[in-house]
């Protein structure tokens, strides 16, 4: 592990002929994104010419219902549940959460102990959610055997408040002292937050975009048949609706399921896994009297329904944002505002960039939506063409050059991410 002092260690010096160890780490405190965006860049790395053993540590339960490639598994913490208000409580367990975080601790560090991972990756908390990560951290660095990576997601929030939860939380330092390399999963033309957040240059060096994660695999036309005729869905256009994990996403869903579709037209509602008991009993009851809305709970991979559909309604979480893009689906997104403004300001530069709309979530109603389907406009194209997709295909170039000592880095970019144009 490198402390700032470029230390290397002998098996990493070996060369890659050996079956590299590769551990992800993802919180889950709202919603389901981490985990989603960990085990993309899991199958991305397990399907390189590295082919590593990959383990992954998550906070959500939800983790057994996804299907993993071969060569990856999964420990699952005791979960954390993140209310509106940003406070963190237990999900299950009836412990205080200090007694929580000080569990998931050692699970973590007894996990990273026993693994002897090459590589660990973390997902947007530094230092883990509650610091969870800094006895293992230190473990790590005393052993000098793991190279550690910091991946962000392309927004973390408004500027002011990111740089005061690095002060508070000690992220500069942690970054600074235990990482290596801060892979960035966007495009420096739509978001460079490196200039937006002020990093330091310690840390600024040690940043690569790699671009967008391409959430778009081309299917046959027979296995999306197949995969639609699972969902029971009715004949005609499609307009469907996302709402991420679901646990904020009743404004949305309501107004979706209440407003009226372009004739001929189904709408599908995915509720998500966390959305409360009350709103999907209210959600039935409409769905009930209206047999073109369809209602789905948990969908591990909404792939099929986005191939099919016309338009997109969808909150603007990272993962539902790449998928909309690299679908280069007509889509309208309702941004979550609070405890984060990340969302917001997604879509709107995004939606600057003329690649999708915006509706702030004051403004939704019913009748915005109705609106909004029934406009003949042409859906947003190019995407590709105008924003960095590549993040998959480059993890790997990092990946290596990560472990090969070899970085073959210029200002914030790797030698793969500028091949890949």
């Amino acid at each position: 592990m490198n402390n700032g002092q470029g230390r290397t260690t002998s098996k990493q010096s070996e060369g890659s002929s050996a079956c590299r160890r590769i551990a992800l780490y993802s919180h889950e405190t709202m919603g389901l994104g981490h985990l989603r965006r960990n085990l993309l860049i899991a199958e991305a790395l397990s399907r390189s010419a590295l082919q590593p053993t990959i383990l992954l540590i998550t906070g959500a339960r939800e983790a057994s219902a996804f299907a993993l490639p071969r060569g990856v598994d999964c420990v699952t913490l005791p979960a954390v549940r993140k209310s509106m208000d940003g406070q963190y409580y237990a999900r299950g367990l009836d412990v205080s959460f200090a007694d929580l975080i000080a569990l998931r601790s050692n699970i973590i560090r007894a996990t990273l102990d026993a693994f002897q991972a090459d590589v660990f990756i973390v997902d947007k908390v530094p230092r883990g959610t509650g610091h969870e990560l800094d006895a293992a951290l230190q473990s790590m660095q005393a052993s000098g055997h793991t190279r550690c990576v910091l991946g962000l997601r392309d927004i973390l929030d408004e500027p002011g408040a990111v740089q005061r939860e690095w002060l508070r939380d000690g992220n500069c330092e942690a970054t600074h002292n235990y990482y290596d390399a801060v892979w960035i999963y966007g495009d420096p033309t739509i978001y460079d937050a490196v200039h937006e957040y002020n990093f330091s240059a310690e840390i600024a060096r040690k940043v690569r975009y790699t671009g967008y994660l391409d959430r778009h695999v081309p299917a046959p036309a027979t296995a999306r048949d197949e995969a639609l005729a699972a969902f029971d869905l009715p004949p005609g256009r499609m307009v469907l609706c996302m709402v991420g994990g679901g646990q904020d996403g009743a404004l949305v869903a309501e107004a979706f399921a209440q407003a009226e579709f372009p004739a001929g037209s189904n709408g599908v509602l995915v509720t998500g896994p966390f959305m409360p008991p009350e709103v999907q009993h209210r959600l039935r009851r409409l769905a009930a009297t209206k047999p073109r809305l369809k209602l789905l709970g948990f969908i591990a991979d909404p792939s099929p329904l986005l191939r099919h559909a016309d338009r997109v309604i969808a909150m603007g979480g990272y993962n539902t944002v790449c998928e909309v893009l690299s679908h280069e689906k007509h889509a309208l997104i309702i941004p979550r505002v609070k405890p984060r403004q990340e969302q917001l300001i997604r879509a709107q530069r995004l939606s600057e960039h003329h690649l999708l709309d915006m509706l702030h979530p004051d403004e939704v109603t019913p009748q915005a939506l109705k609106a909004w389907l029934e406009q003949n406009d042409k859906p947003p194209h190019g995407a590709r063409e105008r924003i960095n997709f590549d993040g998959l295909a480059v993890l790997p170039h990092l990946l290596q050059e990560l472990l090969s000592d070899n970085p073959a880095v210029q200002d914030g970019q790797c030698a793969a991410c500028e091949r890949s144009h």
